[in-house]
């Protein structure tokens, strides 16, 4: 059975699988006299030199040696990770859950359950996933194996990243590095730190964490986790406009990616090649990876590297004027974005439902605890009469901790209400005070740091045509739809905001006038090329924009405010959907300043 084509976030998952977590000499294949002893040489080259793994388990099958109950269980284990490592995720669940459920011993059953994890999260089963993750953290302190808690560490650094959590996901990853057992290396711990400063974006190319751990993987000779980290620095190298150091990097990795074919680092080796030849300029070369790319999904395929060719595609296609293609392209990297994007919110919406339930399961035992103490106390008052004074302590007490327990609950309550009132009830973006206020309060930093600050007023042209022919219900989901488009082009650090109607307000920093300009054109283009879809129907929707720089005007918001007025009423003049940056002096006079404030 093939295995299972992964998407982006699981290439430390599915690299771990593939490398497995030792490293020993292998053993000549012989006639099995020790049970105890092959299955040790067994399990220790499951890596180094897995097709003799696979002739042992063969083997042992087939000469069916008598053994011991644990022998068995351990075999058994060792089926079910073969099973994984082919793929074949549902037999290895099977296997691994029996392991776990009636082996009876601590260390087996927690090495079994620590490649559960890894398995469910594969298969999207992010709850079951995290809730294993939750039993394995309470089991820790009883797994006395140096191996077995390796492993679990490792698997509880994994989900935990996966799951966005990459402070939890380091702290397992030092605990692994500070707990290594013998005959394995610093690489897993590294790899692992370094994933969770990724996901945590602490990461650079040149983060000492990442070169030590490619390093210290080169070291123990761990080519697949060697790939994954110079894969990870690729993206850091793309990230910081570098592309030119990231084909030589490719270039030297290439042998391995293409002779262990691991799925998700060659999809990630071809679509970084892409974007590296987009950014130098070679159009042709970067179409070529991309479709390479794209040629390696099946039906049902999503991921964000996907989304990443395509939209190399839809820039090369655009480049050359052909409209087509380039909106064809848009719309599969749309698609693509988006199932990803929904998988990240799936996976976060997970791990809370399981924090929840963990929560309300402790709140309820915490509760049936106090019912008892209180059945407790009753009866030994009735037996007891000289305790009345100390038992009615011990009431109050229980009284004062729930009444503490429900303060803390009204205080989260009010800082979730306080975070829900910053928001429009709409479209989920920054409502007009709070724009306004987080909008001065960046331009003040940006004028200390002597920084640049541009504003985009955007307006939707002909708007109420849409309401007076579709409906408001229709209106609303056309402005819903917009604000999902423009997110899509905004950076960290951005704000965005809805200041009334169908106007939105963007303010961008740390960009040089053209570069805020372009992302003001990004967002335009995506707008009119993302019709919103009503019963098979495409509802087009454009938008006008105006743009003011504090390079310009200076860096006072009013200002700012004012003159990204002027040139978005000046787009609208000039025939809507377009981006106007410039004024002349009829422009600027013929417009009245609008107070940015709210009444």
């Amino acid at each position: 059975m093939s295995p299972r084509r992964l998407p982006r976030p699981l290439r430390l998952t599915a690299a771990v699988l593939a490398t497995a977590l030792s490293l020993w000499a292998t053993w000549a294949t012989a006639a099995i006299t020790d049970v105890g002893l092959f299955l040790d040489q067994t399990e220790n080259i499951r890596l180094s030199d897995h097709s003799r793994f696979v002739q042992k388990l063969a083997q042992i099958h087939r000469e069916a040696p008598a053994m011991t109950s644990s022998q068995q269980w351990r075999l058994r284990y060792l089926d079910g990770w073969e099973s994984s490592y082919e793929g074949d995720y549902a037999k290895a669940e099977n296997r691994l859950q029996d392991v776990s459920d009636h082996s009876g011993d601590a260390n087996l059953a927690a090495k079994a359950l620590a490649l559960l994890m890894s398995i469910q999260v594969i298969n999207q089963h992010y709850d079951k996933a995290y809730e294993l993750a939750s039993n394995m953290v309470t089991r820790l302190p009883k797994i006395t194996d140096p191996l077995a808690r390796f492993l679990v560490l490792e698997n509880l650094a994994q989900v935990y990243n996966f799951a966005g959590q990459p402070n939890l996901a380091a702290h397992y990853a030092r605990m692994m590095r500070d707990t290594i057992p013998p005959g394995e290396s610093e690489c897993l711990p590294g790899v692992s730190l370094v994933v969770a400063e990724e996901t945590a974006k602490r990461l650079s190319s040149s983060s000492p964490s990442l070169e030590n751990a490619i390093a210290t993987c080169n070291a123990a000779k761990q080519p697949v986790l060697v790939d994954l980290l110079q894969l990870v620095k690729g993206d850091m190298l793309l990230g910081e406009h570098l592309p030119n150091k990231v084909l030589p990097l490719l270039n030297s990795i290439r042998p391995t990616i293409e002779s262990v074919g691991l799925y998700p680092h060659r999809l990630s080796w071809h679509v970084q090649q892409a974007q590296a030849y987009l950014a130098l300029g070679e159009d042709a070369a970067a179409e070529n990876a991309a479709r390479a790319a794209i040629a390696m999904k099946t039906p049902g395929d999503v991921g964000e590297h996907l989304a990443d060719a395509y939209h190399v595609l839809y820039e090369i296609e655009k480049k050359r004027g052909h409209g087509m293609a380039a909106l064809e392209n848009y719309e599969h990297y749309v698609k693509q974005n988006t199932s990803y994007l929904n998988d990240v919110s799936a996976r976060a919406l997970a791990y809370q439902r399981v924090q929840q339930n963990l929560l309300a399961q402790k709140m309820q035992n915490d509760a049936l605890e106090r019912q008892n103490q209180v059945l407790r106390l009753e009866r030994s008052l009735t037996e007891q009469a000289a305790h009345t004074t100390r038992l009615y302590a011990v009431l109050l007490l229980g009284l004062l901790t729930l009444l503490v327990l429900w303060l803390l609950r009204v205080k989260r309550l009010q800082l979730r209400f306080r975070e829900m009132a910053r928001r429009d009830g709409l479209t989920g973006i920054l409502n007009h005070q709070h724009f306004m206020q987080e909008a001065e309060t960046l331009v003040a930093e940006q004028a200390k740091r002597s920084g640049n600050v541009a504003l985009a007023l955007i307006d939707l042209d002909h708007f109420k045509q849409i309401n007076d022919v579709h409906g408001h219900v229709t209106g609303d989901l056309a402005l819903r739809h917009i604000v999902s488009v423009v997110q899509a082009w905004l950076r960290p650090g951005d704000l965005f905001g809805r200041l009334g109607g169908e106007e939105f307000g963007l303010l961008l920093s740390g960009c040089a006038h053209d570069e805020c300009v372009a992302l003001a054109e990004h967002v335009r283009e995506a707008v009119a090329a993302t019709p919103l879809r009503l019963d098979g129907e495409p509802i087009v929707v454009t938008a006008s924009i105006g743009m003011a720089f504090a390079e310009d005007v200076g860096f006072d918001l009013s200002r700012l405010f004012h003159h990204a007025d002027a040139t978005l009423y000046a787009a609208k003049r000039a025939g809507r959907n377009r981006v106007m940056t410039e004024l002349t002096d009829e422009d600027l006079l013929g417009r009245s300043v609008r107070d940015p404030r709210p009444a």
